[in-house]
Formats: C-alpha cells, structure tokens, sequence
C-alpha cells in the first residue's frame, strides 16, 4: 500500500515528462538547425525587418485597442450579475474556439466591399481589406478575448468592501477604479494582456484570408514565415526562431511583470 503512491507518482512523472519534451522538441529543432551563418542571412533576408517591424506596429496598435475597450467590459461582465452579462461573456469567447480562417471570412463579409458595412464604408472612400488596418482587426478580434477573460477573472477577485470603504471616503466610481480596483487586479490584466499579445504575434489565418500576404503592407511574420518556406527554407526556420524567442521573451516579461505587481501589493 505504501509504494502505490510513489508507482503512481513515478509513472505520472513519466507521462508528464513525455509531454513536456514533446511541447520543446520542435524549438529545440529550430535551435538546432540554426548555426551562426544561417543566423545572419536568415536576418538579412529582405522580408524580414519589414515583416517584423510590421507586426511590432499592428500588435501593439491592436493591444492597445484591446485594453481601451476591454478594461470596460471586463469589469462590466466581473461585476454584473445579469444575463445579458452571462450571453455577452459567451459571445466575447467564441473567438477562442472558432477556427482564425473562419474569422477572416467573417471579417471579410463584415468589412468586404460586398459586406455588410461595405457599401458605406465606400461611401466615405475607405477601404479595410488587404490594408494593415485589416491587420490590425484580425488580430484584435482573435486576441482581444484571451485580454477580457484574464481581466474578467482578475476583477472579480477585488473585494468589493475595498470599493465601498474609496466611497465613504469620498471617491467617485471613477476614483475607486482608478485607484483600488485596477491596483488590485493588476496582475491578472498584465497576464491578460500579454497573453492577448502573444496571440496577436502568432495570428496567421484570419490576417491571410482578410488581409493577404502582402510583403511591406500586410505580410506579417506568421505570413513571412509561410512564404519562405516555398523558396528559402533556411529563411523560414530562422524567422520560426525570431517568433519562437519572441513569444519567449513575453513569456518571461510576463512572470517578472506579474511577480513584480504582486510584491508592490503585498505590505
């Protein structure tokens, strides 16, 4: 009876094992592959400042769009017990389980000029399809639900009594956000929105259906990377480890910044 435990433990060891090298194999194959002279000629490569620096702009337009409109509605769906508020928290997350090129189709038959708001964004001589603008919509309409759900979470764990103690004190509902509300939940939104980020960077169906794979307007590193990949193999793993190191970067930026929020709150 005393060793069943530790069978149990042991084998459940080595089935975790089996997933965790099976999740870093395939970036430890991108490391592998990649020596110092592939390296450089893999960044020298002409699609890749401005596929990245693209993809800097539009994911950080679009993730400032996420936290504009999504800080309100999260704390909206946190603190409402109605059902309009349970449907909208449904329809907030399909994006998280709808396949991307289903977005982009969607995108396209909202945005398109035979869409619904085709005809009158013509009207005013717009245009959002295969523009970065539509870059930009993919990625906050695939990411933006990964943003609302972290922050959702994180609101709902602010005691209320903080709130109403701001109040007696005379703080406005705006004061007490402001100041108590949004401190308190800082960790979860800086998790939300990394990983909202995070999401954008990697988005590749949606931008290629309702964008294109335009290089220097629209091509993105998911789309450069796909593109390289029918010419210049070498190319495409060196900008698969770009995005790889990248997604690492936030990975870590994201523990220090939530660890760093938590030992500001706590006395």
């Amino acid at each position: 009876m005393t060793k069943l435990p530790s069978a149990t433990a042991t084998f459940g060891g080595m089935l975790g094992a089996l997933l965790v090298g099976l999740l870093v194999a395939p970036l430890g194959a991108l490391a592998w592959k990649v020596g110092p002279s592939d390296l450089a000629a893999g960044l020298a490569h002409p699609t890749f400042a401005a596929a990245l620096g693209l993809t800097l702009r539009t994911t950080l337009v679009s993730l400032g769009a996420t936290v504009l409109l999504g800080t309100p509605l999260a704390w909206w769906l946190a603190r409402s017990p109605t059902r309009a508020a349970k449907v909208t928290s449904v329809l907030v997350e399909l994006p998280i389980v709808i396949p991307p090129a289903v977005i982009g189709v969607g995108l396209l038959q909202t945005f398109g000029r035979q869409g619904i708001f085709g005809p009158l964004l013509e009207q005013f001589g717009l245009s959002v399809p295969f523009t970065p603008s539509a870059v930009v919509l993919a990625q906050l309409v695939v990411s933006a639900p990964f943003y609302v759900q972290g922050a959702a979470s994180a609101f709902r764990k602010v005691d209320p009594e903080l709130l109403v103690v701001a109040r007696t004190l005379g703080a406005s509902q705006g004061e007490a956000f402001v100041r108590v509300a949004l401190p308190v939940a800082r960790p979860g939104l800086l998790a939300g929105a990394s990983l909202a980020w995070a999401r954008a960077i990697g988005e590749f169906g949606a931008t290629l259906l309702f964008a294109g794979n335009m290089p220097g307007t629209t091509q993105t590193m998911p789309l450069a990377i796909f593109s390289a990949l029918e010419s210049d193999v070498r190319a495409a793993v060196v900008l698969s480890l770009v995005l790889a190191t990248t997604g690492a970067g936030l990975l870590l930026a994201l523990r220090w910044a939530v660890r760093s929020a938590d030992r500001a709150r706590t006395p």
